[in-house]
């Protein structure tokens, strides 16, 4: 017979819910012990990482560009009227002289004005030669008549005086006495008349002839003129130098002012860089700079910084201090670094891939052990092409890395391998 037992289910069941409770309870205490441990730091080959070392002395500042060799002096060949291309007779790449003929052009209107600028100076010189043997005779005319009537007011005056002698020894009537000398002192009238009048004669015919000359010289400049036309239609160099560029071509009909060449001095060349606006600032005339041609370094001088800004960049004249390298020509590319100042006793290190000057940004730096490295925040003073200062967050000696490992962004720490 069975004996029935009391508080056995109970018991069971309480039994149950304490388990229950145990196990949620133990989940949960290792839920939050796990959430508590720090993530496992990833792995990264240390070959791939660029490391540098902390240090504190001179640092110099300087800026780079890249940028191209251009000629100091560049002639610009046009001519003033238009015309067409008859023959190029040199193609650009040759050295050539002042006066080496480039292209020859042609222009019959030119020709034409030309040749009637000729026959009008031909018959402006002919009327001034004419013009200046009539006013040279009717000169001479005046003269002669000047000179008869001053003759015949001296003859008078030599009959006044003989005839006042008479009179006053009574041997001639006092009338006629009276008429020589009336007709003497009208004759000193005349001659004075006659006098001014040939003044007058002659400022005249210098007058006359400065005229005539005025538009002779006038018909003659415009007959130059056309002269010098004509003779721009053979284009020449104008400078001793290479010809770079002849930008037309044979039959082209090209309007006054157009540029038919150009040429330039091989010998005198200067670079222009091409720097980044926002390191440009720093950049005054008078800095010295050097000037990578790949086949050699030039010094330089900075002597003109462009006020305006293009594409980002500033454009940056540098006179060139030394001698060219061989190869070095107009528009090779090169690459020109500026110093701007040096620092002393400063703290610096190399410039990290995505570090700029005067910000706050974070660096793995180096632990002792060599294989660990965590993540410090570091403020950057002014900085260089390769360099930049450090602010705070470093000493001198700590390694840390520079080159971009933004991928471990979310660890504070990081191991080499």
């Amino acid at each position: 017979m069975d004996i029935r037992r009391e508080g056995v289910a109970e018991a069971k069941r309480r039994r149950r819910i304490l388990y229950s409770i145990a196990g949620i309870a133990a989940v949960a205490l290792i839920t939050l012990g796990l959430s508590r441990l720090e993530p496992a730091a990833p792995s990264v080959d240390r070959a791939t990482v660029w490391l540098d070392t902390v240090k504190r002395g001179e640092m110099l500042r300087q800026v780079r560009g890249p940028g191209t060799l251009v000629p100091e002096e560049i002639r610009y060949i046009s001519i003033s009227n238009e015309g067409t291309v008859d023959r190029i007779v040199i193609l650009p790449g040759p050295h050539v002289e002042s006066d080496t003929i480039i292209l020859e052009m042609t222009n019959p209107q030119l020709e034409q004005s030309t040749r009637d600028a000729e026959l009008s100076l031909r018959a402006e010189e002919a009327e001034h030669a004419d013009l200046k043997v009539r006013l040279e005779s009717q000169l001479l005319n005046d003269q002669a008549s000047a000179a008869k009537v001053e003759s015949e007011y001296r003859q008078a005056l030599l009959q006044t005086e003989a005839d006042e002698r008479l009179f006053a020894d009574s041997l001639i009537p006092e009338l006629t006495y009276k008429i020589s000398k009336l007709r003497a002192d009208e004759l000193a009238n005349r001659n004075e008349i006659e006098k001014r009048r040939l003044v007058i004669g002659a400022e005249s015919v210098v007058a006359q002839l400065a005229s005539k000359r005025a538009r002779l010289e006038q018909t003659r400049a415009l007959y130059r003129l056309r002269v010098d036309q004509l003779d721009e239609l053979s284009v020449r160099a104008g400078i001793a130098g290479v010809l770079q560029e002849v930008p037309v071509e044979v039959g082209q009909r090209v309007p006054a002012g157009t540029v038919l060449a150009v040429v330039a001095r091989p010998d005198r060349l200067k670079t222009e860089l091409r720097i980044a606006e926002t390191q440009a600032k720093d950049i005054v005339v008078g800095q010295s700079a050097k000037i990578d041609t790949r086949n050699g370094v030039i010094d330089g001088r900075v002597v003109r910084i462009d006020p305006a800004v293009r594409e980002g960049t500033v454009t940056v004249d540098v006179a060139l201090l030394g001698e060219l390298p061989p190869g070095a020509r107009p528009d090779l590319s090169v690459d020109g670094t500026i110093e701007i100042e040096r620092l002393e006793n400063v703290l610096y290190m190399g410039r990290p891939a995505y570090g700029q000057a005067g910000s706050r940004i974070t660096l793995f730096r180096l632990l002792e052990d060599g294989r660990t490295a965590t993540r410090i925040p570091v403020e950057l003073g002014k900085s260089s092409v390769n360099t930049i200062e450090i602010i705070s967050g470093l000493e001198i000696g700590d390694q840390v890395i520079l080159n971009d490992i933004s991928q471990y962004e979310d660890y504070d720490r990081i191991r080499l391998n």
